[in-house]
């Protein structure tokens, strides 16, 4: 259980981070931590449940079981929105407002994987 809630608390700091990054004009990094706080709290579900989460596949594995108990289709858009953050660490093609929006869809995701673990 301690686990879980570790990774809530980083979810929940690294999209903080993000936004500052991003009013700093630290594109990539701001993508990343957007990145990292979807990731952290997809972590925390499958911390939860047992179920492993290692790697990127296993993360795209949680996110079908969430969005499968949760019903909800969006859960998957809104997870591919933080991917493509973290595709833009590398690749740089992202806006500030693109960022941002996709940084907004994180904390939609975030929202909604932790009101399902709570």
């Amino acid at each position: 259980m301690q686990q879980t809630q570790t990774y809530k608390e980083r979810s929940r700091i690294f999209l903080t981070k993000a936004r500052e990054e991003l009013a700093a004009g630290d594109l990539e990094q701001a993508s990343e931590k957007a990145w990292g706080a979807a990731s952290l709290m997809l972590k925390a579900a499958a911390q939860q449940r047992g179920l492993d989460h290692d790697t990127h596949n296993h993360l795209f594995q949680v996110l079908r079981v969430v969005a499968g108990e949760l019903d909800d289709r969006e859960l998957r858009r809104l997870f591919n929105d933080a991917n493509g953050l973290h595709h833009n660490f590398y690749e740089h093609r992202l806006t500030a407002e693109e960022i941002s929006d996709d940084i907004d869809s994180v904390e939609r995701f975030v929202g909604k994987v932790e009101s399902f673990l709570s």
